[in-house]
């Protein structure tokens, strides 16, 4: 019975000791593939296409560049459509037009061998291929990981999005001054009509109104300086002329 109880002990602290071990084996797991992720991406080449051919897309473009080696990923960056568009484009708006690309092999010799071997070159393929005698414009970006492409893609649409707040905000302020000028300039007009109405009144009822103001004025006070002066008697004036 002892050794029954001693044997379970162990089964139970043995089955408490697993648990975090297992959690660890699970950390391990998810480093390893990340690393293994990671010795990838560093092996992976990126290649940088200046031009676009008109008509081309990214399935186009994958067909043509993986027969020189596997690619992993593609990205095309659409034109801006404020730009002045070609006559060769403007035929075929139905397409896509793209100003640059990214396309990123397996291996970055492959991508430095095919940047080397294509860069300058026509394209070819079918002569009935709209591109078939565009050349290629493409460079070996070295030291250049697919992460940097989508960092750089962010702060483009982080710029372009506050760009265009700005411009919203600008246009908000000269459509607020334009709304304020357009509501003095009908005040203006309605006293000015109201003038001229006025004016027109006047004169066809043949009275010109003149206004005349009255202000109301008190009296001057008069002085009589005959009265105001004191008289001398006559018993004064004997005595000093001598008079009888």
């Amino acid at each position: 019975e002892e050794n029954a109880e001693n044997d379970a002990e162990v089964v139970a602290t043995g089955t408490c000791l697993n648990e975090p071990n297992g959690s660890e084996s699970k950390l391990k797991d998810k480093k390893k593939r990340l690393l293994k992720k990671a010795e990838k991406a560093d092996k992976r080449g990126v290649c940088y296409l200046s031009r676009i051919p008109p008509h081309m897309d990214h399935v186009k473009l994958r067909h043509i560049l993986s027969q020189f080696g596997d690619i992993q990923r593609i990205f095309l960056a659409p034109e801006d459509s404020s730009a002045p568009m070609s006559t060769k484009r403007s035929r075929s708006a139905r397409d896509q037009a793209y100003s640059e690309g990214w396309v990123e092999f397996k291996n970055k010799s492959i991508a430095k061998r095919v940047a080397n071997m294509l860069n300058g070159e026509q394209i070819g393929g079918r002569k009935r291929s709209s591109f078939y005698y565009d050349l290629w414009n493409i460079k070996y970006l070295s030291k250049f990981k697919w992460d940097d492409l989508t960092e750089e893609l962010a702060l483009k649409k982080a710029i372009r999005e506050q760009k265009i707040a700005l411009e919203l905000s600008a246009a908000k302020r000269e459509r607020d001054s334009y709304l304020s000028k357009v509501d003095k300039s009908r005040a203006l007009n309605a006293i000015e009509e109201r003038l001229k109405k006025n004016q027109k009144i006047q004169q066809d009822s043949g009275q010109v109104a003149k206004v005349i103001r009255h202000f109301h004025q008190t009296m001057p006070i008069t002085v009589n300086t005959k009265e105001s002066k004191p008289g001398l008697s006559d018993d004064i004036l004997d005595a000093v002329f001598g008079g009888s």
